[in-house]
């Protein structure tokens, strides 16, 4: 593979003109005027990773660059295609602080071998436009998936403002680009917006008296926890322009002004997964082991829910455990939203009903107005809104936060309820595992028998999350069991009294992961394939749901021609 940086780049590492002109082709933006952010990486790098596999390079296109051209769309699926379609990519970047001189670009390609392959150039930091040219790099047919952009800055945090470009081979037209009028925070069609999202203010007595705490200058702890919205994707910098950060930060405005308030934000969202996986780590993520008591719980899975295999019994559990809680913390139920206007709030809300709970709905205040013109009153278009066709950009992670403060407005400005909910009722949906409890290597011993067999390593390649107001991230389950390639064919084997079982294993890019085969008291319930989603994150599954509190043994084994694989056990959720 060729280096072109020396081509592209003079010695003081500003662009020159490219050798083939490009101000005649069709431009197809994939990033327009896109906030980055460096963050640390396990290789020791600090980059903002943008990730194009599957279906995200071409939402990205439908998004930032108005295609609808399904054969162009389709072009982009594949490293291969994409050759065909792009003839350059115009990569221009502007650092928000003087002293970042350059940062590198990369566009990965995966397939066949681990490694994959790369096309690289350095990029000045001011602004000005570089050219990386696709014939200046050699193509290798087995290396045919998209897998990511990189920018790579030298310190962590650094931020910066992007577009990317594709410049198109002759023949290839689209759309140019369109942008929409600045979003007006501030005027009154906005507030009425905002207004929408409010489904119901429910039984308003915990949550005021968590509001006339803070005025009091009490100590209030809002905590949240869902997927990956509420742990930030999409927002830059994450940790103070997610949608969480904000609306804590909105209360404490509101209610604890003063220097030093003591207002803390517990927030623990974890990308990809569900209240399935949610209430398995809620102790230990929410309630910190017992050490913290939440005043407030934001509870977020209206977009994460849709392969929960309980179909709402684990989202009603979690939601119970929360309510139950000593500290007797008002807990909202907030419903985001897809880009395909899409969301479970039609399965969930009845809960939020049931128990007579605050609900809101980002999806309320905003899918009908996305459907209008500038003349008919739109307030913020679905390119504003959204980072890709799942997350909020920072405008989006606003209009959630706003949707939040406005609950906040109206409970203030309401009598409190007299009575407080009652959860002494039979569930709408169920509550089987609202006892659940995480069972890891750190605490298994204590609670069953345990052979970890071939399973006897730890995986220190994990699923890291921005917890809190942490700038960095925060591995996920690093008390696990590991099958490696060199481990044998010993089975995991454990044993313990419960009435359900969840596991939960990694799942992974990473071609060296296999398949395990999963055993409950000598029958095969299910594989577990860590290639469902193929990037690592953390999936939960359910071993077992019974109402009779019985001994079971649970055996893991690679499948047959996976022995020399990786298989990551994280934990388990057990009910007694």
């Amino acid at each position: 593979m060729s280096n072109p940086s020396s081509d592209l780049v003079n010695g003081t590492g500003g662009p020159i003109a490219p050798r083939d002109p490009v101000a005649k082709r069709s431009e197809l933006y994939i990033l327009h005027e896109a906030m980055i952010e460096a963050t640390p990486r396990p290789d020791g790098t600090f980059s903002q990773e943008i990730y194009l596999d599957g279906n995200r390079l071409v939402d990205k296109a439908r998004i930032a660059g108005n295609v609808s051209d399904e054969a162009i769309l389709e072009l982009l699926k594949s490293s291969s295609g994409f050759r065909r379609l792009v003839h350059s990519i115009g990569i221009s970047v502007q650092a928000h602080e003087e002293e970042i001189a350059h940062v590198h670009f990369t566009l990965e390609h995966r397939g066949k071998n681990k490694s994959g392959s790369r096309m690289s150039i350095s990029c000045p930091a001011d602004g000005s436009e570089t050219l990386l040219i696709l014939d200046d790099f050699e193509a290798f047919p087995d290396d045919d998936v998209l897998a990511k952009f990189a920018f790579e800055f030298d310190r962590a945090g650094a931020l910066a403002t992007t577009s990317v470009v594709f410049y198109l081979n002759d023949g290839y037209r689209v759309p140019e680009l369109m942008n929409d009028s600045p979003v007006e925070f501030e005027s009154q069609s906005y507030r009425e917006m905002i207004k929408k999202s409010l489904m119901s203010p429910g039984n308003n007595k915990r949550l005021k008296a968590a509001i006339e705490k803070a005025k009091k200058g009490e100590s209030v702890t809002i905590a949240y926890i869902g997927g990956s919205i509420t742990q930030g994707a999409g927002a830059v910098p994450i940790h103070s322009h997610c949608y969480a950060y904000r609306s804590y930060d909105l209360f404490k405005q509101m209610f604890a002004p003063q220097e030093g308030s003591s207002i803390r934000l517990i927030k623990a969202g974890l990308g990809g997964t569900p209240s399935e996986l949610g209430i398995v780590r809620y102790d230990r993520d929410v309630l910190k082991e017992g050490t913290a008591q939440p005043d407030i719980v934001v509870v977020e899975f209206a977009v994460n829910d849709a392969n929960d295999e309980t179909a709402g019994n684990c989202y009603e559990s979690l939601v119970l455990k929360a309510l139950n809680a000593n500290s007797r913390p008002a807990v909202i139920l907030l419903f985001s939203v897809f880009m395909n206007d899409w969301n479970l709030q039609d399965r969930l809300a009845p809960v939020g009903r049931h128990y007579d709970l605050p609900m809101v709905s980002v999806k309320d205040a905003v899918v009908e107005q996305f459907r209008w013109t500038a003349d008919q009153g739109k307030v913020i278009s679905k390119k504003q809104f959204f980072y890709d066709i799942y997350h909020p950009t920072n405008a989006g992670h606003r209009v959630m936060a706003d949707c939040l403060a406005w609950l906040f407005t109206v409970t203030d400005q309401t009598i409190s309820a007299e009575e407080d909910i009652s959860t002494d009722k039979p569930p709408i949906i169920g509550n089987n595992y609202m006892g659940i409890q995480l069972l890891d290597r750190l605490n298994g011993e204590g609670i069953a028998r345990i052979d970890a067999g071939g399973f006897r390593e730890t995986d220190t390649d994990l699923h890291t999350a921005n917890m809190d107001d942490h700038t960095y991230g925060t591995p996920q389950f690093p008390n696990n069991w590991m099958h490696t390639a060199k481990s044998g064919v010993d089975r995991f084997r454990m044993t313990l009294r419960s009435k359900r079982l969840i596991l939960v294993f990694k799942d992974s890019g990473d071609p060296e992961f296999g398949t395990a085969n999963l055993w409950v008291d000598g029958r095969l319930v299910r594989q577990g394939d860590p290639h469902i989603a193929n990037w690592t994150h953390c999936n939960a599954v359910i071993l077992y749901d019974e109402q009779d509190l019985m001994e079971h043994t649970v055996e893991i084994e690679m499948a047959a021609g996976q022995e020399d694989k990786h298989f990551t056990i994280l934990g388990f959720g057990y009910v007694l």
